[in-house]
């Protein structure tokens, strides 16, 4: 069975499948902000959608993340490196892209696993 959670005409912003969770991008509160806060805000975003979702940062399978600027990548990673708890890395891509909106710097799409 897929269940999608907070669907719209374009994506779900959740959808599960045996036991798998799939996240739609996720992106900053605030685009005014720097890449540090950006990057907060998203990975706040993740935390809480995962928890909706019934899982958590400890069961995440993998995840992309996508950045403007490469020039701000160790900013994100520090930030990244803090949010993932030690020993629960999941399998990770990072590649530069345009986004969607001029003022985003990062952007990421992950994949869980639920809590049983």
């Amino acid at each position: 069975m897929i269940e999608r959670m907070e669907t719209k005409p374009r994506m779900s912003r959740i959808v599960k499948h045996n036991g798998t969770i799939y996240l739609c991008g996720q992106v900053c509160a605030d685009a005014t902000q720097g890449i540090k806060e950006q990057t907060e805000t998203m990975l706040a975003k993740v935390t809480d959608l995962l928890a909706q979702a019934g899982s958590d940062k400890e069961h995440m399978l993998s995840a992309t993340l996508y950045i403007k600027d490469m020039a701000d990548f160790a900013v994100m990673n520090a930030v990244w490196d803090a949010w993932v708890p030690a020993g629960h890395a999941p399998a990770r891509a990072c590649v530069q892209a345009s986004m969607a909106r001029e003022a985003l710097l990062v952007e990421i799409s992950v994949v869980a696993a639920e809590i049983v």
